[in-house]
């Protein structure tokens, strides 16, 4: 479909203001980026106060053009603060807040005194704030064929207070395919990227019940159906701006209601951020880029390739800058280790007191795979090249491989032997035909 046809499509959606794709294989450029963004949110927050959902360091987006484009935009609201959605990742000190978005303190104070940028706070008392509730029998109907009676009975679903006490949200991120709900961005901005503890452990292992493969690259999942309706117990109003990124720039731009425009989005990332391979790799080195400063973000670069790796294969995980595992969930990581669903199913009264959260990562990371009769049986296996010790990786229940001894020009130019590099892992999807 050519460029004007996407266009189209996607700015004739009920609920997509404004819709901004780059043709194949080129970028929007800064300038287009800053009309569109004035386009779709000048005057729309006029004294109003707004609370700006953003990605942390972990999401490649140039969230400093972004920051400026919507400064300039919303230069009539009332008030306008920043918040990193961080779900449970480790919080940014202040200067490294600033940095996120381009500025430095001096910047900060000179141009845009009167902003806020912020970590959402999960780990301090009083953050959050019980919106309502996802009885136990919504979550069955919505999680289907997934559903399973380790996904616990009623949910609270708990948000960050400061959606509430602002008159608008507006979440500005964007759309990769993700191994837990299908597709990034837009409501989970709001959930897992504010919420509490209850969503973020039943939607995770939502996504484990249904494996990697079985989630990522799909649209419409249980998971996003189950984010989706938590999102409609907030009565505040949300705006999404969704974004698809083309290497450091942008590919498209929607502007819109939060459903619809990062529907578009979606749509958009299944066609830039998707590769399809004839068949699957027996080896593949898989480069974490040093944005994954853990294993906790670093095991997309598993995530991104496992429907491409061969049964019995090999994938090593290249991260010699790596040396923790995750500096939030360390100690539950370190005592369960990496394992297959099944390994934690079968063996429920072992790992009930974990957090699902943790057992989901640890799913994700390990891959497909059946455990019988005690003995784990892993669909392929897992090595990791990092600063993590041998003894590290063996309690981990992973493999270890030196990463001095790696070169990774070495692992180039050699698909025909069955042998893939992705030189930088965690954000696009490899895929087999017939997989």
């Amino acid at each position: 479909m050519e460029r004007n046809e996407v266009h189209a499509v996607l700015a004739a959606r009920p609920g997509v203001e404004v819709a901004e794709v780059a043709p194949r294989g080129e970028v929007l450029p800064d300038e287009q980026v800053l009309a569109s963004l004035h386009r779709g949110l000048a005057g729309r927050f006029a004294g109003r106060s707004v609370l700006v959902l953003i990605p942390d360091h972990t999401r490649t987006v140039p969230l400093p053009l972004l920051f400026r484009g919507v400064m300039e935009a919303l230069d009539d609201a009332r008030s306008v603060t920043f918040m990193v959605a961080l779900g449970t990742h480790v919080p940014l000190d202040p200067d490294h807040l600033l940095r996120l978005v381009g500025l430095t303190r001096e910047s900060k104070d000179r141009d845009y005194p009167r902003v806020q940028v912020v970590n959402h706070a999960w780990y301090e008392d009083g953050t959050l704030a019980s919106i309502g509730t996802l009885p136990k029998s919504r979550v069955q109907e919505i999680a289907g064929s997934r559903w399973h009676p380790t996904l616990g009975g009623d949910v609270d679903v708990r948000l960050n207070r400061a959606a509430l006490e602002h008159d608008e949200v507006l979440i500005l991120g964007p759309t990769f395919p993700h191994e837990v709900v299908g597709y990034s961005g837009g409501a989970k901005y709001l959930f897992p990227g504010i919420s509490g503890s209850d969503m973020i452990n039943v939607t995770h292992w939502l996504g484990a019940l249904a494996g990697v493969r079985g989630t990522i690259g799909i649209k419409d999942t249980p998971v996003r159906a189950m984010i989706h309706a938590a999102a409609e117990l907030l009565h505040t109003p949300v705006t999404l701006v969704a974004v698809v990124v083309e290497g450091a720039h942008l590919a498209g731009l929607f502007v819109g209601d939060v459903v619809a425009a990062w529907s578009a989005a979606a749509d958009l990332a299944d066609e830039r951020h998707v590769r399809w391979v004839d068949k699957p790799y027996e080896r593949i080195l898989s480069c974490a880029p040093p944005m994954y400063e853990e294993l906790w973000t670093a095991g997309k670069a598993m995530y991104k390739l496992e429907p491409a790796l061969a049964a019995g294969g090999e994938l090593i995980i290249y991260a010699p800058h790596l040396s923790e595992v995750s500096a939030v969930h360390g100690e539950h990581i370190r005592a369960i280790g990496y394992h297959v669903l099944d390994y934690f199913l079968k063996q429920w009264d072992r790992f009930a007191g974990y957090p699902l959260g943790v057992l989901a990562h640890s799913t994700h990371v390990r891959g497909d795979g059946r455990f019988e009769d005690g003995v784990e049986y892993p669909r392929a296996k897992v090595t990791l090249a990092t600063r993590l010790s041998p003894a590290e990786c063996e309690q981990l229940a992973l493999g270890y491989v030196d990463p001095d001894s790696i070169d990774p020009e070495e692992w180039a130019g050699r698909e025909d032997e069955g042998v893939l590099l992705v030189r930088k892992a965690g954000e696009v999807l490899y895929r087999a035909r017939g997989e």
